[in-house]
């Protein structure tokens, strides 16, 4: 597998966890029974899974390290925040406002994290 390939399987496996996660979002925001489905409580573990290793793969083709690039570092520091705000969100929450509260600022993370892999700038915003 070249660079490239490994690059937009990446992208395609970050844009359908981002998917799932917003729609498992607005199914906690419903308080929808699909949540409970089979499908629905182990797909996204599988995607984050190969989404990570393809993130490895990808650091480890360019030489890039998280405390060498300052932008990769910044998404890696982003992508713990949306892990344990999407926690909160979908499972620890305990009451409607933490959960809608987190499940937005995990957005917000996810958001960032998109952009400064585009942008390879961690203050894009500026």
């Amino acid at each position: 597998m070249n660079y490239l390939l490994l690059k937009h399987v990446h992208m395609s496996l970050a844009a359908l966890s981002g998917s799932l996660f917003l729609l498992r979002g607005l199914w906690m925001l419903a308080a929808s029974p699909m949540l409970e489905r089979a499908w629905v409580r182990s797909l996204p573990h599988m995607i984050d899974s190969l989404l990570l290793a393809s993130a490895i793969g990808l650091a480890w083709w360019s030489g890039q390290l998280p405390w060498t690039s300052p932008w990769l570092g910044a998404k890696v520091i982003a992508l713990i925040a949306y892990i344990l705000l999407g926690s909160v969100a979908l499972k620890y929450g305990r009451t409607r406002l933490q959960r809608g509260s987190a499940f937005f600022a995990a957005l917000a993370c996810f958001g960032y994290i998109g952009a400064t892999a585009v942008t390879k700038n961690p203050l894009f915003f500026l």
